[in-house]
């Protein structure tokens, strides 16, 4: 089963903070573990959630860390902050 687009953007923020409710996740963690937990029916790509990761920043809801991977690449964790689990 598919989702409207437009449902899944609208969904996309409740659905991003309880995966970061589990722990830091960086933007790729975030689309495969979305994708793979939704059995299909999401199919989310870096411009479905990187738009939602600026709002909830500036909402106050998450926050991001800029880490060095194991890999040499520096990549962006994000975590939910205390208001974003309210």
């Amino acid at each position: 089963m598919k989702f409207d687009q437009d449902l899944t953007r609208s969904m996309a923020e409740t659905i991003i903070l309880q995966l970061l409710s589990a722990g830091p996740l960086y933007g790729y963690q975030i689309i495969k573990t979305a994708n793979e937990r939704s059995h299909g029916a999401f199919e989310w790509k870096e411009g479905t959630l990187y738009p939602c990761m600026h709002r909830l920043e500036e909402a106050g809801l998450v926050e991001g860390d800029w880490q060095l991977a194991a890999n040499g690449r520096n990549r962006k964790y994000y975590c939910v902050t205390a208001k974003g689990r309210e």
